[in-house]
């Protein structure tokens, strides 16, 4: 314990043997009112926190939600982060926050997280193969895929609608007479790039609009990067669809030092709606990710399998809009 008090402490003051403390803290076999009492006075006057792994040595199970996050740069997953926390937080969870620099969950963060023996695991922006994430399903503990999908379902998953969002913004350029246009993607290995992709240019294909893929990394600097190099090669199209708000800012910022008047000579579009895309040196138009609702369908699946588990897959799919501000 962090102030050197443990559970023997509190059975000696109490009068009682060190089970029944566990018993009151942990569950078990019950305990009269009577010794609940003492034990609850004896931990009150000694500042006794019950020690998390205790509990788990106990009852094999922790009240920990195991979150694991690769874009910390990316300020939509922070708000996510944000979110889950406040949730779980007001049912008695805390989280264990992972950060992977890698594409793909490793096998690391997955003994890690069964070290810490999780009672649900939360995956935002890595990928993860089977073979890695077997363990989890073995040992009974719900994992669930945030804004991702995946490619064999054997996993449960929350995720925006990207095919219909990206469909919808190809059409509303179009209607902005938009004649030529340019897409620029995250990682092309993941659901959410593949699928904004393929929504967009397939409306593009079918009214037969020119256009160009350019292949960033979702980070701000991808996304000017790749702006500047168009800016420089003179091929400014009439329109961009960004694959998320952090490169759009990048590529404004592009546009904006080499004098080119958005959204009369070029419009731009992001995606995740942000808190940045609202600020007024921005105003970006952006299709919103409906955050709190992903959030909340995440928390009822994780504790649903928590108290009953199951190892339903399956995908959830939930609408967004689109935010209309002054880069179109």
């Amino acid at each position: 314990m962090s102030n050197g008090i443990n559970a023997k402490d509190v059975a000696k003051l109490a009068g009682v043997s060190q089970s029944s403390v566990s018993r009151v803290f942990f569950g078990g076999a019950s305990v009269s009112e009577k010794t609940r009492k003492k034990v609850l006075a004896a931990a009150e006057e000694l500042g006794y926190i019950p020690n998390e792994f205790a509990r788990s040595l106990i009852t094999n199970k922790t009240r920990i939600i195991g979150l694991v996050m690769k874009g910390v740069n990316n300020p939509f997953y922070p708000q996510v982060l944000k979110e889950f926390t406040t949730h779980f937080k007001g049912l008695g969870y805390s989280i264990l926050f992972v950060h992977t620099n890698n594409d793909e969950i490793q096998k690391e963060d997955v003994d890690m997280l069964l070290h810490y023996n999780v009672a649900g695991v939360i995956i935002t922006d890595a990928t993860l193969s089977l073979k890695v994430t077997e363990d989890f399903k073995k040992n009974h503990i719900p994992l669930v895929l945030f804004n991702r999908k995946a490619d064999q379902q054997k996993f449960f998953s929350i995720s925006t609608n990207n095919l219909d969002a990206s469909r919808r913004i190809a059409e509303y350029l179009i209607q902005k007479e938009c004649r030529d246009m340019a897409y620029i993607s995250g990682s092309r290995n993941t659901s959410t790039s593949i699928e904004r992709e393929k929504g967009f240019t397939e409306v593009l294909e079918k009214h037969h609009i020119r256009f160009r893929r350019f292949e960033s990394d979702y980070s701000y600097e991808g996304g000017y990067e790749t702006a500047k190099e168009m800016i420089g090669n003179g091929s400014i199209p009439s329109a961009f669809f960004v694959a998320n708000d952090i490169m759009a800012l990048g590529v404004l910022d592009a546009l904006r030092e080499n004098g080119i008047a958005v959204p009369t000579v070029t419009k731009v579009v992001g995606f995740d709606n942000i808190n940045m895309a609202a600020w007024p040196i921005y105003n970006l138009t952006t299709w919103e990710q409906p955050v709190s609702q992903m959030v909340q369908e995440t928390v009822n699946y994780v504790i649903s399998e928590i108290n009953e588990y199951t190892g339903r897959s399956g995908n959830i799919e939930i609408e967004g809009k689109l935010i209309e501000r002054k880069t179109t």
